[in-house]
């Protein structure tokens, strides 16, 4: 069972910058895509971004683009989320999340993943 670990969360004015980062437990990580989802109060979690296991490929929300920025590191088992221009609507609590198969196609979808870390809170106030 891989363990991930979120870190980088905060609170940050509009405009701010913050970059999240997520370490996971398993030497097997450059065989997996990875995605960072959010939920915010009274919400369903929606995708954020997603990386492949390669990062060769990366995918995302629409609200997002332009801002904010995926990234691996496989040789320190780490996928990081760096967020520019932040907006008070991107409060929310930040998962990190693992595909459920090796080598798979890059997915968007909660089901498609399968393991995720605790949540980390992004707070940007107005």
């Amino acid at each position: 069972q891989v363990q991930l670990v979120e870190s980088g969360g905060g609170l940050v004015q509009a405009g701010g910058s913050l970059r999240l980062s997520c370490t996971a437990s398993a030497r097997t990580f450059n065989n997996y895509n990875m995605g960072w989802f959010r939920q915010a109060p009274g919400k369903e979690r929606e995708v954020v971004a997603g990386i492949s296991w390669d990062g060769g490929a990366r995918d995302y929300a629409d609200s997002v683009k332009g801002r904010f920025t995926i990234s691996r590191d496989n040789a320190k088992t780490t996928v990081s989320l760096q967020m520019n221009s932040l907006k008070p609507e991107d409060t929310a609590i930040y998962y990190c999340a693992r595909d459920k198969e090796r080598w798979g196609r890059l997915g968007r979808l909660e089901v498609d993943f399968g393991s995720w870390g605790q949540g980390t809170q992004v707070t940007v106030s107005s």
